[in-house]
């Protein structure tokens, strides 16, 4: 079963609602109470990107599920005019007043394992960032027992 969450994002309110569910997420997904706070985090800076520099767009979140590990992938997307400069972006700097505010897109990046950014000008930006976990022995022993238990 695949774990997706859709959250829209067109107001500071709606950052709350999208931290709340992307650290549910991570719960589910076995991760410890600071690495959701860690991924909450990340979700409300990409999300607040969108508020300040877009108006709207919408957060995805989804459980991911492999063998050896779990995490968390988040989808900042929006339709706006894009991004000019993506190398300076990542580096703190907005299209237009010079440094940001807050952790914005380099916190964001420094908080989760696997980072990317696509945009250009005119077609909006999207952002995918994933945080992983590893599986322990425990956990692979208790799942593969459950798996011999349903198909037995």
């Amino acid at each position: 079963m695949r774990d997706e969450v859709r959250i829209a994002i067109a107001a500071d309110a709606d950052l709350l609602p999208a931290r709340a569910e992307g650290r549910a997420l991570a719960e589910r997904q076995g991760f410890s109470r600071t690495d959701a706070t860690l991924i909450a985090t990340a979700i409300s800076e990409v999300a607040r990107n969108i508020v300040v520099h877009v108006g709207r767009g919408e957060i995805v979140l989804q459980a991911l599920d492999e063998d050896a590990r779990r995490g968390v992938l988040v989808i900042a997307r929006d339709d706006g005019p894009g991004i000019w400069d993506v190398e300076r972006a990542i580096q703190g700097y907005t299209n237009s007043s010079g440094p940001g505010l807050g952790l914005g897109l380099p916190g964001a990046r420094r908080l989760m394992d696997e980072f990317e950014l696509d945009s250009e000008p005119g077609t909006g930006t999207t952002v995918k960032m994933i945080k992983w976990r590893s599986r322990d022995e425990l956990e692979l022993l208790r799942e593969r027992r459950r798996q011999r238990e349903r198909s037995g």
